[in-house]
């Protein structure tokens, strides 16, 4: 980091951030969601790998990087859970842990709660979202989804 010299410090004009506009629902349950689902498809693969479940004519290491590659990619999509392409990205690798479950059946059981979590995440968060905007459109005030 720089050090700040008085000339910088009293000269210098601050950079003006524009105001973030506020996460909703959607956003913050598909993140947590995409966050801690990321944490348990690394293990997954870890699993598949100390099975040898790819069989025989792949290396057992590639389950290793494809569940590293596939949480990766969930934590991205939490990242970009502000726009559309962080949802659809979100359900694309719900679909891919669904058919790793074809690898370990036990899969099977990560894709129930974490798709149940992301299915409820976009439905509900939705539901909530909309009628966030409708009341403030009555209010006329500007929608806020933040909690105190």
């Amino acid at each position: 980091m720089a050090r700040m010299t008085d000339e910088t410090a009293a000269g210098a004009p601050t950079a003006t951030r524009r105001a973030r506009t506020p996460r909703g629902l959607v956003q913050k349950l598909g993140s947590v969601v995409l966050g801690f689902e990321a944490i348990v498809v690394s293990l997954a693969g870890l699993t598949v790998f100390g099975l040898k479940a790819l069989g025989p004519d792949v290396a057992p290491w590639w389950a290793i990087v494809g569940g590293a590659v596939v949480a990766v990619a969930m934590l991205v999509a939490a990242g970009l859970m502000g726009s559309r392409s962080g949802i659809v990205m979100g359900w694309i690798l719900q679909v891919i842990v669904l058919l790793s479950a074809i690898l370990v059946p036990a899969i099977g059981l990560v894709v129930i709660v974490f798709g149940g979590m992301w299915t409820y995440a976009m439905i509900v968060g939705g539901r909530a979202d909309r009628a966030a905007l409708a009341f403030a459109a009555t209010e006329n005030t500007p929608p806020t989804t933040e909690s105190d």
